[in-house]
């Protein structure tokens, strides 16, 4: 008996305990994916982001392939967030404002069609919301936002070793000689030129660049 009243107990406890948030998930492509992932996993509320591919045709890509062209894949960024802590529309007005979105051949330092910026949304709601942050963006900069606004595709997450590259420990060789992967990532961003040209678009608007 007393063991038939713990078990009803239990079930009650259960019943009652408050119910896991749902997360929600967006997809941007803003250049690097490196960055837009550093960026993003800043914010408040957004539980990961994770980067990846989309928008091509290619099935399982590979960064090289990708990087090279002929895929039709961006490199993007799948971030999940609880929306009880940050919306969707904040997140939108996040990205225009850490990307050049006038610009159509890539991002910044890094050129060619994987570069490019774009929104991946998944329902209309999300669509309607997309396009409403892009004309605001428009408006604010004065100039035409030529970042398209796609409907959801398959995304493939990228290699391990370019999931949360900015704060790896791993060395690396670059340019400058052998670095750990978060010292590498800083001295690319720095000359990739992304920040300062962030904040002479948007200037206070920007939300990431040099913070």
């Amino acid at each position: 008996m007393l063991a038939a009243m713990r078990m009803i107990l239990a079930a009650l406890a259960l019943l009652a305990a408050p119910a896991a948030a749902e997360t929600r998930t967006a997809v941007f492509a803003g250049g690097c994916f490196w960055c837009v992932e550093a960026d993003f996993e800043r914010i408040d509320g957004v539980v990961e982001a994770v980067s990846g591919y989309t928008g091509g045709t290619t099935e399982n890509p590979g960064y090289k392939e990708v990087s090279r062209g002929g895929t039709g894949h961006y490199e993007a960024v799948r971030i999940t967030y609880d929306p009880d802590r940050v919306s969707y529309d904040i997140l939108l007005w996040a990205f225009f404002r850490s990307v050049n979105p006038t610009d159509p051949g890539g991002q910044f330092c890094d050129r060619g069609d994987s570069y490019r910026t774009a929104i991946f949304v998944g329902d209309d709601a999300q669509r309607a919301a997309a396009e409403k942050a892009k004309a605001v963006a428009e408006a604010d900069l004065g100039k035409r936002v030529v970042t398209p606004i796609l409907d959801a595709a398959p995304f493939w997450e990228a290699e391990a070793e370019h999931q949360d590259y900015y704060k790896g420990r791993d060395l690396v060789l670059t340019r400058f000689g052998p670095r750990r992967q978060a010292v590498a990532y800083k001295l690319y961003r720095e000359a990739c030129g992304r920040d300062r040209r962030v904040r002479e678009l948007w200037g206070e608007d920007a939300p990431f660049a040099g913070r």
